[in-house]
């Protein structure tokens, strides 16, 4: 494995992700999933335990009812440098909601600009928006959707840095905010507010869950890491710090950090080259990872014992990424093939009937907003005021295609599965995987400042607490 593992790219977009990510951070695509047709991964024990107890969905009172239509604005990449990966949300949502009142799916958010559901005697609508992963056209969108349309929950966005934006947004105007599929560490952290929740997993998960495999299973124990000079490589840096520490590596030289836009990384290798490390970890988003890579092969950072590696990625940049690495065991935060649960079951086929794909790694983080919305609405009997929300909101869980999604009360983290899979490799519609098992990663509690006393007895700051 460890052969196959070296032809790999260590890619580790945290967010971007969009997880997505960063200010242009994911590598997530439209393009269809591959058919998989193994068993559904069996669940491992969670690397890091939360200290409360999960709490359960609030029963929903006999009836919701609403005396105004309650109006989500969801505000996502429609046609800007990341829309491959806003079209995973704007695909997903429509289903969520569908999925979550029992109608019928209407569509998807780029064929139809607003949707209607109905949730009992509740009328929902909901309106898109294109931010085209621009901060201001994002509070524009934003501001557009709460002033005139009356939105009290938007659900957005790709970039983490404009899901930042959005964040003050909803705090000045007392609205919730659905961080989605922005997987920032410092929305649930260090710029937490009570109007922030996410369904997306934070970089931090991602850390803890690569870490694990790359330790316990594949055997790296030394590693050295580059990232962007900004909050996002910030937060991923930490992450892999603590995770991989934490599970027995060791990191031989400091973080090297380089600004965003750099097109030219020699003098950001020369401290790495010789470190003689297992692993070398990229925590990056945009262009700049090709330079990047090409600089760390000619300068020897990558080599015969210095393997690059990563989280497996969205279905079109695979083959690209990974198309000689058949074989190879890693972690992916979803992929279609992976859940074996009713809400999933749901998303595939009408992601094929809708959109003519299956889902690919953000839809199950749309249509989970959707259903959050929905059981925080059940809760509150259609109130839908940022303090009925928060109350409901806080310790709700639900099942959504990854299974039992828990929003920590403490943080307003989203507790969910991520998986290992083997890539065993590629058809005309994308990557092939068998399962291998499912992991539950927790993080610590990560607030700050006046928030800090919220974390109770969660492990603060890092894994060790």
């Amino acid at each position: 494995m460890r052969n196959a593992i070296k032809l790999l790219m260590l890619l580790v977009v945290l967010a971007l992700l969009a997880g997505a990510c960063g200010d242009s951070e994911s590598d997530e695509t439209t393009a269809a999933p591959a058919d998989t047709t193994a068993a559904p991964a069996e669940t491992t024990a969670a690397p890091a335990e939360t200290t409360a107890a999960p709490a359960e969905t609030t029963a929903a009172p006999s009836g919701v009812s609403c005396d105004e239509p309650v109006t989500v604005g969801v505000i996502t990449d429609q046609t800007g440098a990341l829309a491959i990966y806003g079209s995973h949300i704007n695909r997903g949502v429509p289903i969520g909601f569908a999925y979550a009142t029992g109608t019928d799916v209407q569509g998807d958010g780029l064929s139809m600009a607003e949707q209607t559901y109905m949730l009992d005697d509740c009328e929902i609508n909901v309106v898109f928006k294109d931010d085209q992963s621009n901060a201001e056209l994002s509070a524009t969108a934003a501001r557009e959707l709460i002033e005139v349309d009356g939105a009290e929950i938007i659900i957005g966005s790709v970039s983490s840095g404009v899901t930042a934006t959005l964040q003050e947004i909803a705090r000045e105007n007392n609205v919730i905010l659905i961080a989605a599929p922005a997987a920032a560490t410092d929305l649930t952290g260090k710029t937490f507010d009570p109007n922030t929740f996410r369904t997306s997993r934070s970089n931090y998960q991602d850390g803890m869950a690569i870490c694990d495999q790359f330790v316990n299973n594949d055997g790296f124990k030394t590693f050295v890491q580059i990232a962007p000079d900004y909050s996002f490589g910030y937060g991923g840096a930490q992450a892999y710090e603590d995770a991989c520490t934490f599970f027995g590596g060791e990191f031989l030289a400091d973080t090297v950090f380089a600004p965003a836009d750099t097109t030219d990384f020699t003098s950001y290798m020369t401290p790495l080259a010789e470190s003689g490390a297992d692993a070398f970890l990229v925590t990056w988003a945009g262009g700049g990872f090709v330079p990047l890579l090409q600089s760390a092969i000619d300068l020897s950072v990558i080599n015969d014992t210095t393997v690059l590696g990563s989280p497996f990625v969205d279905n079109v940049v695979m083959p690209a990424f990974f198309g000689n690495a058949t074989g190879t065991t890693s972690v992916i935060l979803y992929h279609y093939g992976a859940p074996s649960n009713a809400a999933n079951d749901y998303l595939i086929a009408n992601q094929a009937a809708v959109g003519g794909v299956n889902p690919d790694l953000f839809d199950a983080d749309g249509m989970n907003a959707a259903i959050m919305v929905i059981e925080a609405l059940k809760a509150t009997g259609g109130a839908a005021d940022a303090e009925s929300l928060k109350a409901a909101m806080e310790g709700l869980s639900f099942e959504g295609p990854k299974g039992l999604v828990e929003i920590r009360a403490e943080d307003h983290m989203a507790i969910q599965d991520m998986y290992v899979v083997t890539l065993t490799g590629f058809d005309d519609a994308g990557p092939l995987y068998d399962n291998v098992a499912t992991v539950r990663p927790v993080p610590p509690c990560l607030l700050e400042g006046e928030f800090t006393s919220r974390c109770g007895d969660l492990p603060v700051g890092s894994l060790g607490g």
